[in-house]
């Protein structure tokens, strides 16, 4: 195999095709990354038995052939590559990269011993690229961390004909978003739950394509693919129920507050500097402003006012301050809109644009409880 290719090209298509290689592989093998030459373009591809990776670029092709080679030694080599053309040779057990007058000879893998790459399920309907990508970044902020309960590390997906739900939570909030696609058929209908960190990575590589195709396997195979703007990959879903989220959000709330994005944000991030680990900061909601508070006793104490828009009764509430942020910055409106019904029970954050609630994304946040 021997080919030529764009410095910048192939660092991009061997960042994306790396960028799922687990740390400590069961196998040896599933650390590397496979080239395929053929034709005027390269396949890089990667996969653990749980996602699967797969990128195309045009390239000139000397000599068609594969090779499986270290991934992230590459993708780092690939990255500090100089501006000018790339030319790979593989011959033998030996890979050669050429770059200006850098030169890297890299040892390869035994590329019978990897696994075959899962096969793209059929396409199931097409997605905004960009409205994807903002959609599971806004919901992925709320998912699980904690391995020991894995249900909660994914993100729920709701396909009902033209209507996509996306849920995830930690437990200590909610993050919703409900947005339209293109269906194959009128009539399809699926309830899945994707490992959120697969999601997020996969939509934030698809954010500059034109459109995503989503491809849902046939009941029993638990697999998923996405593909856009020649770059595709597959996941395997995760197992488990779901909590049942839609009963945590309120149809009430007994007072709403309406106050400029970017200034809270700003307010709650230096009331926070005060803030120790796991303290939170209240908000006091009254007529006319928001009132933030952080630190008691002997500790350090901070405090700041911001004009607001509140309807009904006035309420002390107080939350995680990392949380809300990740919340506010979400929404991504000028306005964000605080739904309350009690200082003890859940709050829920919507944004605001041209006076209109956007109700397509809702961000629920449990309270700190208050003491003294």
């Amino acid at each position: 195999m021997k080919i030529r290719v764009e410095r910048d090209a192939l660092a991009d298509a061997v960042a994306w095709s790396a960028r799922t290689l687990p740390t400590r592989p069961s196998l040896p093998v599933l650390a590397g990354v496979v080239f395929s030459a053929a034709g005027d373009s390269i396949t890089l591809s990667s996969f653990d038995y749980e996602v699967s990776t797969r990128v195309e670029i045009d390239a000139d092709v000397e000599s068609a052939g594969s090779a499986l080679v270290s991934g992230r030694l590459l993708a780092d080599i690939a990255r500090s590559l100089p501006a000018q053309p790339v030319v790979i040779a593989a011959e033998g057990s030996r890979v050669t990269i050429t770059c200006g007058r850098a030169s890297f000879t890299l040892p390869t893998l035994p590329i019978d011993d990897y696994p075959a790459m899962p096969e793209m399920p059929q396409s199931s309907g097409t997605l905004d690229g960009d409205t994807f990508a903002s959609a599971v970044a806004q919901v992925a902020i709320a998912a699980g961390r904690d391995d020991t309960l894995p249900t909660l590390t994914g993100i729920r997906m709701e396909i009902d004909g033209d209507s996509v739900v996306l849920a995830a939570t930690d437990r200590y909030r909610l993050a919703v978003r409900e947005l339209s696609w293109t269906p194959a058929s009128s009539s399809t209908q699926a309830e899945l739950l994707i490992p959120a960190k697969t999601l997020a990575d996969a939509a934030k590589s698809f954010g500059s394509a034109e459109t995503v195709t989503v491809a849902l396997a046939p009941d029993g195979e638990r697999l998923i693919g996405f593909e856009g703007d020649r770059r595709r990959t597959t996941s395997r879903l995760l197992d488990g129920e779901f909590p049942k989220y839609r009963s945590l959000l309120p149809n009430e709330s007994s007072t709403h507050a309406v106050v400029d994005t970017a200034a809270l944000i700003e307010a709650v991030k230096r009331v926070a500097l005060v803030a120790e680990r796991n303290t939170p900061v209240r908000l006091t909601f009254t007529q006319g402003e928001v009132g933030l508070r952080a630190g008691t006793g002997d500790d350090a104490q901070a405090e700041e006012a911001l004009e607001a828009s509140v309807t009904g009764d006035d309420i002390e509430i107080a939350f995680n301050p990392g949380y809300l942020l990740d919340g506010l910055t979400a929404i991504d409106a000028g306005q964000a809109q605080f739904a309350f019904t009690q200082s003890t029970r859940p709050a829920v954050l919507s944004g605001i644009v041209e006076d209109q609630v956007r109700s397509e994304y809702r961000y629920l946040l449990m309270p700190v409880r208050l003491t003294g």
